[in-house]
């Protein structure tokens, strides 16, 4: 028997690998050629009303007008987030199931030791949506108090009688009450919701005293005089709310706590399917109607691309564990 020269099996193995190579290469172009060619699901992990949703559904509506296809908000609240990227990682990789989450999902790893999913691992990263800041805010009728200085004194005095609320155990609300406490030097009693928007709705309503939310959700409270606003947790002022002082200002240096809202699809969903949901993205959140809400919401139009936001998201995974252990935050 003869055997084939070597140099031949090279040739024909590379023959087959650039063929492959093509015919992936073709088969991602007909996809996203063809897509969307129906409408497309973006799971929200909070109930209604919360930061996420300040965002999200009128970036849903700019979108649907841009690709003529229904964009469909879903949420699906509970634990800090986690239930919602759960049910998200399972679904196909085919460019019509979205998953927008936030700062929480780079917390999860530290509070939540037995996830299911891996966000770095089962998520392609596509864009960093908003990223407005933590901001402290108050029931007006609980707390007298409308300044930063005023209300640590009066934590002080009544903080084991006071509470705030959080979008959950392990949230930015939540690590942002611990954060505070530690600094402030006083005791207030965590109080977890399935969302920002249950919170909110409890804090408008006088069930809660105290929430350390992201500016997005709070914004048009703040504005309709149904909550009060003492400090933004940031090293500026909001120019959503000039006269609101930062933290540091105000007497707490080192209190700086911002959130962020992204976009993420399963792994798998093909490259050219990526790169178009990032453009479309870009393209929303350029139009002028939506550059106001966000401005509005207190968040610039950010400007990374897809792979920056990955390496941003792998940063916060870090920096966010070290916020975790330093304030001592337990899951209630």
């Amino acid at each position: 028997m003869q055997n084939t020269p070597s140099n031949v099996s090279q040739v024909g193995f590379t023959w087959r690998t650039l063929s492959a190579a093509l015919l992936a290469l073709f088969a991602g172009t007909a996809i996203a050629q063809a897509w969307p060619a129906k409408s497309v699901t973006v799971i929200v992990p909070f109930p209604p009303g919360g930061g996420t949703d300040a965002f999200a559904r009128p970036l849903a509506a700019q979108l649907t007008k841009q690709l003529g296809q229904t964009v469909v908000i879903d949420n699906r609240g509970g634990a800090g987030g986690t239930i919602g990227a759960s049910i998200a990682v399972k679904a196909p990789g085919d460019g019509y199931t979205w998953f927008m989450g936030a700062a929480h999902h780079a917390i999860a790893p530290a509070m939540y030791p037995k996830l299911d999913y891996d966000m770095e691992r089962d998520f392609i990263p596509i864009a960093l949506v908003a990223t407005p800041p933590q901001v402290i805010v108050a029931n007006p009728k609980n707390i007298a108090a409308d300044d930063l200085k005023g209300l640590i004194e009066y934590l002080k005095v009544n903080g084991k009688k006071t509470n705030y609320g959080s979008a959950g155990s392990g949230t930015s609300h939540h690590l942002a009450g611990e954060l505070f406490k530690q600094l402030s030097r006083t005791e207030i009693t965590h109080v977890p919701y399935k969302g920002a928007g249950p919170a909110l709705q409890d804090l408008i309503g006088g069930q809660i005293d105290l929430l350390f939310d992201g500016l997005g959700s709070s914004a048009a409270h703040i504005r309709g005089g149904r909550i009060k606003a003492i400090a933004v947790a940031a090293a500026k002022r909001s120019p959503a709310f000039p006269n609101v002082p930062t933290a540091a200002e105000a007497g707490l240096p080192g209190y700086e706590m911002s959130t962020w809202y992204a976009m993420w699809v399963p792994k798998g969903t093909p490259k050219t399917v990526d790169e178009r949901v990032y453009a479309e993205l870009q393209k929303a959140m350029n139009t002028p109607e939506l550059k106001q809400i966000w401005i509005n919401n207190g968040s610039e139009v950010p400007t990374l691309t897809s792979e920056q936001f990955g390496r941003f998201f792998s940063d916060e995974v870090r920096r966010w564990s070290k916020i975790a252990a330093d304030s001592g935050a337990k899951l209630d």
